[in-house]
């Protein structure tokens, strides 16, 4: 056990070890902003609708074995093919550089109102790039202060892919890859074993009792645990895919070699990336939404001095809320992240939500029964006609209820079947557990016994049951034994009312009889059995 203990905090601090010298490699050994070209640049001109982007001036890199040498500014629809131009140059003239052992050379030369800059390796000497007025207008500066230091970035990138091709420096370099190798391990194990561990919690709270009539504070703490293990859950799925993507392309980036395919690899997840972020980032907002949402409703339920039977019935009513709201602020993150996501990948939402509006429209004329349904579920809500947890009789169905929502009510009956109704037919609806219950029991009695004795005895049972600690909380009043209210073909039909807590009225019933049943037979009082008389006459 101490060996396992002393291995839990060796891979808790080796991932977070990781974690900061991944940080620090991407903060120290090469820039950030240069490596991570795919990372949108958030400003007021992101939310600028109708622009023109073929007319847009935009900066990127020339880039060496996947490094950025210097950037150029230019239209958007120049950049890509000038880029791709100046990188053959510079591919072309570094492979003399790398394979001869001579003298480097980067300088700027004034041809006109242009600046062309060279790269001169022993006899050859290759033009680069050209520079126009308007690369140092764009900037703010002097096409001639521009186009030095160009000249002396290109120097030093050269210079610096020369010196990593050297046999020392890849050693090095191997070195560094097998460290961060050892970490994405160590921090595999440390998030595989918290998965382990938090799959087992999430099954034990998802297979409990998760749903009312319960304490309504052990519920809403079940309910905050689960929302809370299940973004703990996803976070570290995110997290394992990320220690091996992460520390995949770091290792690449170690290399020059291997630089451009890191590179190649950015490129291609770069859309997907976005998308996973935005939806990362939607289902901590709906999950964080559900904690608050079931932490302010428990605050206001427990806060109030109210009855029992006001405190239970304000409970239920908050748990129908609670469902329904936190479906809707479900709907607003997602709608809000599809948005985001389509915005970060390039498109134009306001034709899409100038066809949505129309397309909601056209929905509104064609679907007016589901408007109908959606009003009167509202209304259902808002004067508690009933909720989540009730049980109720609608026209020839009823049961107890598991879902509601603005367009329908779901009913589980005693034999199990799930009944789907529409908000819009619900017109009449008897609630059997609104507030209180209570059970209605008709218990007959033979003529031939005696009725008095009877209704004492009925009564003496139903108070010794009252008294009882089990069934305190259980019984609101004392039964009341109203008499002989029938004759039947059995005998005499005596009726008693047990007013009960809500969904109680049926086990309080059954108790009831298996007591009489019991204390009637113990004081020789029958039981009456059907029967029949018959005449026969000539």
């Amino acid at each position: 056990m101490l060996r396992i203990g002393w291995l839990q905090i060796i891979l808790r601090r080796g991932i977070k070890v990781f974690i900061l010298a991944l940080v620090f490699n991407f903060l120290l050994i090469f820039p950030l902003k240069a490596q991570l070209p795919f990372l949108p640049q958030i400003t007021w001109e992101t939310f600028k609708f109708n622009q023109n982007p073929e007319n847009t001036m935009i900066s990127a890199c020339v880039r060496l074995d996947g490094r950025c040498v210097f950037s150029i500014l230019d239209q958007k629809s120049n950049l890509a093919q000038r880029i791709k131009y100046t990188e053959e140059r510079l591919k072309d003239i570094s492979r003399s550089y790398f394979k001869q052992d001579t003298q480097l050379k980067v300088y700027s030369q004034e041809q006109g109102s242009q600046e062309n800059i060279y790269v001169s390796v022993g006899d050859r000497q290759v033009p680069v790039i050209t520079l126009y007025p308007k690369d140092a207008t764009a900037r703010g500066v002097n096409l001639k202060h521009q186009a030095q230091q160009i000249a002396n970035e290109l120097d030093f990138g050269l210079r610096r892919a020369k010196e990593e091709r050297k046999r020392a420096h890849l050693i090095e370099q191997a070195k560094l890859a097998g460290i961060i190798a050892l970490f994405i391990l160590l921090g595999e194990l440390a998030v595989a074993d918290g998965l382990k561990r938090l799959k087992k919690v999430k099954t034990k709270l998802q297979s409990g009792n998760f749903s009312l009539p319960q304490p309504f504070g052990e519920y809403v703490n079940q309910e905050q645990k689960l929302n809370l293990r299940l973004l703990q859950y996803r976070l570290l799925q995110v997290l394992q895919i990320g220690l091996w993507l992460g520390g995949s392309l770091l290792i690449l980036n170690l290399f020059p070699q291997t630089r451009s395919l890191q590179l190649w690899l950015i490129t291609l997840i770069r859309i997907p990336l976005r998308i996973t972020l935005v939806g990362l980032a939607t289902y901590i907002l709906i999950r964080f939404s559900n904690v608050l949402i079931a932490k302010l409703n428990h605050t206001l339920a427990e806060n109030y001095v109210m009855t029992r039977d006001v405190k239970r019935r304000m409970q239920v009513r908050i748990m129908t809320i609670t469902r329904l709201l936190g479906g809707m602020i479900a709907i607003f993150w997602i709608v809000l992240g599809i948005l985001i996501a389509l915005t970060l990948i390039g498109i134009n939402v306001t034709p899409l939500l100038a066809g949505a509006g129309i397309l909601g429209l056209a929905f509104s004329f064609a679907s007016q029964n589901i408007i109908k349904d959606a009003l009167n579920g509202f209304l259902i809500i808002l004067e508690d006609q009933y909720a989540v947890g009730d049980v109720i009789n609608v026209g020839e169905v009823g049961g107890l209820v598991e879902n509601l929502n603005l367009r329908i009510t779901q009913l589980r009956d005693g034999q199990g079947r799930l009944i789907t109704i529409p908000n819009s037919e619900i017109r009449t609806v008897a609630n059997l557990s609104s507030q209180w219950s209570r059970a209605e029991i008709d218990i007959p009695i033979a003529y031939q016994a005696e009725i008095d004795r009877a209704l004492k005895l009925i009564s003496q049972v139903a108070q010794e049951m009252d008294r009882e600690s089990d069934w305190q909380d259980k019984i609101i009043e004392t039964p009341e034994v109203l008499g002989v209210d029938n004759f039947s073909d059995r005998g005499s039909v005596v009726r008693i009312w047990i007013k009960t807590e809500p969904l109680k009225q049926w086990e309080v019933a059954r108790e009831f009889r298996r007591r009489l049943q019991k204390t009637f037979e113990k004081h020789n009082i029958p039981l009456p059995v059907s029967q029949q008389k018959v005449w026969l006459e000539r």
